[in-house]
């Protein structure tokens, strides 16, 4: 069992930065795949960015490419999501997700995550 609690969510304006924090309990954090998805009012919860356990691999939706950088210490049992360049696009709320999974490529599905964060509001205003 993990527990995840995501931190760091706010009100920002287009152009700016916000950073997610997502810190896991349990003592084997290095060994869950590591998943940021997010919702938006209306519109079903889809992938942003994932991380393989080793973090060896990474995923980034297009939408997002080239502006969110995942990342995670394990010694901290916490995973990050640094979100830079946002655009209104990008409010939602932003979940967290683990999977003891391991496997070399970070996992793009949904239904493979078995933990789920309560979430973090972000709003980007125009």
């Amino acid at each position: 069992q993990v527990q995840l609690v995501e931190s760091g969510g706010g009100l920002v304006q287009a152009g700016g930065s916000l950073g997610l924090s997502c810190a896991a309990s349990g003592r084997t954090f290095r060994n869950y795949a590591m998943g940021w998805f997010r919702q938006a009012p209306g519109k079903e919860r889809e992938l942003v960015s994932a991380m393989s356990w080793s973090g060896g691999s990474t995923y980034y939706a297009d939408s997002v490419k080239g502006r969110f950088t995942i990342s995670r210490d394990n010694a901290k049992n916490t995973v990050y999501l640094r979100m830079n360049s946002l655009k209104p696009e990008d409010t939602a709320v932003y979940y967290c997700a683990a999977a003891l999974v391991i496997r070399t490529l970070a996992l793009i599905r949904e239904y493979e995550y078995d933990y789920w964060g309560q979430g973090t509001q972000v709003t980007v205003s125009s």
